[in-house]
């Protein structure tokens, strides 16, 4: 798996709305920063997906305009524009911000996302 494919496989496992999936993608020292949050352990970064996923039902999330602006061999730095849609309290809502995501490759020589920083639009 290449830095490219990790974000998609990380993007395919946040629509899973199965914090195991995405748990298996990310650093172990993983730091999240939200626009209402910083998260900096596991349990933290469980917590806030868990919650996003019961406020938001059938929440899909994408990336759009994905562009890598540092690249070697043991990190990969992108940026996109995400998008979000689903039902809040039955009604259907979307939204969009910006992102940045950083990847290491772990001690096993996988893409591990060790950074996310989102802000809403």
């Amino acid at each position: 798996m290449n830095y490219v494919d990790a974000l998609k496989q990380y993007i395919t496992a946040t629509n899973t709305h199965d914090f195991a999936n995405v748990k298996k993608l990310l650093h172990p020292e993983a730091v999240y920063w939200f626009t209402d949050k910083t998260c900096t352990t596991m349990e933290e970064i469980r917590a806030y997906f868990e919650n996003a996923w019961e406020l938001i039902k059938e929440e899909v999330y994408s990336a759009n305009d994905v562009k890598w602006i540092s690249v070697n061999d043991h990190s990969a730095t992108c940026l996109y524009q995400y998008h979000y849609e689903g039902y809040l309290n039955g009604k259907f809502v979307k939204g969009s911000g910006r992102a940045t995501n950083v990847f290491i490759k772990d001690e096993h020589d996988q893409w591990k996302l060790i950074h996310e920083h989102l802000s809403s639009l």
